[in-house]
C-alpha cells in the first residue's frame, strides 16, 4: 500500500490502529490484517513504554507497519521523548510515526507535534513517514487559524526532513464535510497527501460514545438524520456510506489529495478487518473463524 490513490477495484486502501495490550496479549488477530498493512499504536497514557515498544517489534515481526503514537505532551522532557523514539527505532524497528500533541494531566516541555518534529529527532533516528493529524469539522480546543498555522509550519518542517509526510484524520460521518474541508486545506497550500479518519462498523450506541469524546458529534448527528435515528440505532452502521462517496470524489477529481483511509475499530478489530477484506480494500480473504468476543482490550 502507497499514498497513492485508488485501488485496481476501485477502493481505497486502508490503515487501522490497536492499543498496545490488544496487539501483546491478541496476537491472533494479527492474522486479519495483511502483510504490509499500516497498523498505528495508540497511545491513551495507560500502557507502559516497554508494552508499546513490545507491541511494536510484535506487529514488525509480523510483517506489518508499525506506526506508534508520539504524544508530545506525555513525555515528561526531551530525554523521554529521545529515549521513547530511539527504543522504537533500535528495538522495534519501527520507521513510521503519528506525531500528535496528545494530551495529559500536566504536561511536559513539549507541547505540539511541532515541538516533537523541530528537536530533529525523527530523521536522526531514521523515521521514513510521519503523518501529522488533521481535523475536517475542526478541533474543539484550537482555533482555526492555529490550525492553519501549524499546517503549514509542518510543511517547512517537512521541505527540511527526508520523511515522507502525510495527515491522518479525525474520524467522522459526513464525507460532504471531508470534501469541503479537503477543498479548504488545499487552498492553504496544503501538499500533503491525506489518510481519512473512518468509524469501522460498530453499534450505534457505541459511537455516540466515541463521537462525544472526539467532539464529532454534529457528523453523527448528520449521520442519524439522513437514516432515521431510530433505524441507526437498531441497524448500526454501515461505514461504507461514508467511503463510497469519497472514492467517488477521486474517480471525479483524479488529482485530489485524499489517499487513504484510516479506519477506527470502534466495533472490534475483527470486524473491522471482515468488513475492510469484504470491500476490497485489504487484499486477502481473513479467517473465517469468529474473534470478535475476544478480542475487547
Amino acid at each position: 500500500m502507497t499514498d497513492s490513490s485508488l485501488l485496481a477495484n476501485g477502493r481505497l486502501p486502508a490503515s487501522t490502529e490497536m492499543s498496545p495490550k490488544q496487539v501483546v496479549e491478541k496476537t491472533e488477530l494479527l492474522a486479519t490484517i495483511p502483510a504490509g498493512s499500516q497498523v498505528y499504536v495508540t497511545d491513551l497514557g495507560n500502557a507502559p513504554e516497554d508494552t508499546i515498544v513490545a507491541a511494536a517489534k510484535t506487529l514488525t515481526d509480523k510483517g506489518l507497519i508499525a506506526v506508534p503514537h508520539m504524544a508530545a505532551r506525555r513525555y515528561a522532557s526531551a530525554a523521554d521523548f529521545e529515549r521513547r523514539i530511539t527504543r522504537l527505532t533500535q528495538e522495534a524497528g519501527v520507521k513510521e510515526v503519528l506525531a500528535i500533541a496528545g494530551e495529559a494531566d500536566k504536561a511536559g516541555p513539549l507541547t505540539s507535534s511541532v515541538a516533537l518534529l523541530e528537536t530533529g529527532l525523527f530523521d536522526k533516528l531514521g523515521i521514513q513517514k510521519i503523518a501529522v493529524a488533521g481535523h475536517p469539522e475542526g478541533a474543539p480546543d484550537i482555533k482555526p487559524d492555529v490550525i492553519k498555522s501549524f499546517l503549514m509550519r509542518k510543511h517547512e518542517l517537512a521541505a527540511e526532513s527526508d520523511a515522507e509526510f502525510r495527515i491522518v484524520t479525525q474520524f467522522g460521518f459526513d464525507p460532504h464535510q471531508v470534501s469541503v474541508w479537503l477543498d479548504e486545506i488545499r487552498g492553504w497550500g496544503n501538499q500533503f497527501p491525506v489518510h481519512i479518519g473512518v468509524a469501522g462498523p460498530a453499534k450505534m450506541t457505541t459511537l455516540l460514545k466515541f463521537a462525544a469524546f472526539a467532539g464529532v458529534e454534529n457528523s453523527l448527528n448528520f449521520l442519524k438524520k439522513r437514516g432515521g435515528a431510530v433505524v441507526s440505532m437498531l441497524a448500526g452502521y454501515d461505514p461504507n456510506t461514508m467511503v463510497e462517496p469519497l472514492e467517488a470524489r477521486i474517480t471525479s477529481q483524479p488529482d485530489s489529495q485524499l489517499a487513504q483511509i484510516h479506519v477506527y475499530p470502534f466495533g472490534g478489530v475483527a470486524k473491522t478487518a471482515e468488513w475492510l477484506t469484504s470491500r476490497g480494500s485489504w487484499s486477502f480473504q481473513t479467517s473465517s473463524t469468529s474473534l470478535t468476543a475476544n478480542e475487547s482490550a
